[in-house]
């Protein structure tokens, strides 16, 4: 018996790195899956069958239940189709998984407004794309206990800051205010809704440059293999997860992190309309000890000394 099985899952960049990783793990632990990959380089460009038919092919030749397709997953068509192939081939959706993204890393000040669009749009339309359709289905069901998921992936990148991928970075913010969204809008329907920042080596991360590299190269080390990030998304997935809603985790090498939401830690207030003079005597001695310069992150490495 595998941890999923009875389930159906869709996953979203399933074709290659971590998408393909958490559907072979998917697949191994019983679960019936639809597979998208639209087979685009790192950028966003072109198109490629290849990579969604390949890891179906893989998985049904192993005697799992895979079908695929390589639709633009920011076409909306393209999300609603996913939920339909799920319906039809399977019956059921019990799970999504928004892992498909791509890079076009720039300086702010350098970056055209296209390449900020393109990464928007994949991100944050492209979850958009799967979670609409299958909410709308989810709700139908009105079944409480339907131990219904929503699996996003953000990015260390939004969480501390990445200061070559603004583009990147507030995508990857948005998903996790829409992750929060989610988990309180459709917990009445039995729907979870957590966000994943993983660390592996991919094809994203090899478009990276050298010296924006975290550490050394990670692709010579098992410990950053994308398989690394299945087993986090494989738990979230099954049916024992469920007391777990609205969380970001980061998930790298051996290592699963629980990220705390957004929280007020210091409040100053006036009697009335603020004088700015009392205002700023306040913030100085109130704020200032707890966030005097720029937050500790893991890019602090790559900003001019």
């Amino acid at each position: 018996m595998g941890s999923l099985d009875g389930r159906v899952a869709i996953v979203t960049g399933a074709g290659r790195g971590i998408g393909a990783s958490i559907s072979r793990m998917f697949a191994a632990q019983g679960a019936r899956l639809v597979l998208n990959d639209l087979g685009a380089g790192p950028d966003g460009s072109g198109g490629d069958t290849g990579p969604a038919e390949a890891i179906a092919r893989e998985i049904n030749d192993q005697g799992g239940q895979a079908v695929s397709d390589a639709g633009d997953i920011a076409d909306t068509a393209t999300g609603r189709r996913l939920v339909e192939l799920a319906l039809e081939n399977y019956g059921q959706l019990d799970v999504v998984v928004n892992v498909a993204g791509i890079l076009r890393d720039k300086m702010i000040f350098n970056l055209p407004e296209e390449d900020w669009d393109a990464v928007i749009r994949v991100h944050l339309r492209g979850h958009f794309s799967t979670i609409k359709p299958a909410a709308a289905y989810w709700r139908q069901q009105r079944n409480p206990e339907g131990n219904y998921r929503i699996i996003n992936f953000t990015s260390d990148s939004a969480l501390q800051g990445s200061p070559g991928q603004p583009n990147y970075a507030a995508a990857k913010m948005g998903i996790i205010g829409l992750t929060a969204s989610l988990a309180n809008g459709l917990a009445r329907y039995g729907v979870t809704a957590n966000a994943i920042a993983p660390g592996a080596a991919t094809r994203l991360t090899a478009t990276v440059p050298d010296d924006k590299k975290l550490g050394e190269d990670p692709g010579a080390d098992e410990l950053m293999s994308p398989d690394n990030i299945a087993p986090i998304v494989t738990y979230l997935a099954g049916t024992e997860s469920g007391w777990l809603s609205g969380r970001t985790l980061g998930a790298s090498g051996y290592d699963v992190r629980l990220w705390n939401n957004p929280e007020v830690v210091e409040t100053v207030s006036s009697e009335g309309p603020w004088d700015l003079a009392d205002l700023g005597e306040k913030l100085t001695k109130s704020f200032r000890p707890k966030a005097d310069g720029l937050h500790p992150s893991i890019f602090m490495a790559q900003l001019p000394r």
